[in-house]
């Protein structure tokens, strides 16, 4: 999963980078021993790497969870869970393609993972429709957990939508009643819940499968209540402003933290998850599994009464 696409701040590192590659090419043809200088060039590289990615702004971590070669839920599943059963469909409507989930095993432990798909090319994002779920999509989303519940399984779900569909017909399907459905479900599921934001949160979208024991973002993802552009063709009337409004939004993983809303971040190899997937997956695993340690040996009552109080503490404001 090469990264063939570059953002403007980047510039110095892609800069360096073509310097590296022709010193690299040159040295090949054996003429000048140009060593020293590739040395150099890969330490400079180290340093531009750091300094840029240690000072991003909110609208620049956005734009890195967005990119065309992070890993999606099924890069995940793939490469985290073994023996992943994909089970489909909300028993009402049809299969919603922008939710996957099924059964699987992490670390040897039997799970049941659901979460938000996009697609990597013109057709796949038509099949998934964006990443953006519809009424069923959700739906199909509470039929698996209540299952896991059933059967006494774990839930892991993975957070990467800019949002519900917003189409006439998901309204017209009951967008709003199928997200505050779960959201009701969810918190007094009798099972573990681990949430993790992987790419976007955006809004609604992302809460309708969101509400855990422990809810983790990986370290350049974003979750809002709105996108930066919609908040700034809201507010501005105009996407010009989406820079500003990623600011004033607060919306970044270590702002999320900060501000209680989540329990925990999941940090990614330097500059996004696209840069060495490997250690993504190898990330994540270890987070669910360590999440798994912690709430496996919990009592369900006592697990609900925390995730209740939890979500209930957020946005209460004392004057």
């Amino acid at each position: 999963m090469a990264n063939n696409h570059w953002f403007d701040f980047e510039k110095e590192i892609v800069d360096l980078m073509d310097q590296l590659e022709k010193t690299k090419e040159s040295n090949a043809k054996g003429k000048v021993d140009l060593s020293d200088m590739i040395v150099t060039l890969e330490e400079k590289i180290q340093l531009a790497k750091e300094a840029t990615y240690s000072k991003l702004t909110g609208w620049q971590k956005v734009q890195i969870s967005r990119h065309q070669n992070r890993p999606y839920t099924l890069d995940y599943i793939e490469h985290i869970a073994t023996n992943f059963i994909e089970l489909h469909g909300d028993r009402q409507v049809k299969d919603d393609k922008a939710i996957v989930g099924g059964f699987a095993e992490i670390g040897g432990r039997p799970v049941m993972i659901i979460g938000q798909q996009k697609g990597r090319n013109t057709k796949e994002r038509q099949l998934r429709n964006f990443g953006m779920p519809n009424p069923e999509g959700y739906r199909k989303a509470l039929r698996l957990m209540k299952l896991a519940e059933k059967f006494n399984v774990p839930i892991i779900t993975l957070i990467d939508t800019p949002g519900a569909s917003p189409g006439l017909e998901a309204e017209e399907r009951g967008q709003g009643e199928a997200i505050a459905r779960n959201l009701m479900e969810m918190s007094v599921l009798k099972v573990p819940v681990i949430c993790i934001v992987i790419g976007e949160g955006a809004s609604g979208g992302a809460l309708g499968i969101g509400i855990g024991d422990k809810v983790l973002m990986m370290q350049y993802t974003w979750y809002s209540v709105i996108s930066p552009e919609s908040c700034s063709s809201i507010l501005w009337r105009t996407w010009e402003k989406k820079e500003l409004a990623a600011e004033a939004l607060k919306l970044s993983a270590t702002d999320m933290l900060g501000n209680g809303l989540v329990d925990g971040i999941i940090p990614e190899p330097l500059g996004g998850a696209h840069h060495s997937p490997e250690v993504a997956y190898e990330n994540i695993k270890q987070a669910i599994l360590d999440s798994l340690d912690e709430l496996t040996g919990m009592d369900p009552d006592e697990r609900i009464g925390k995730r209740i109080d939890k979500f209930s503490r957020m946005g209460v404001v004392v004057e």
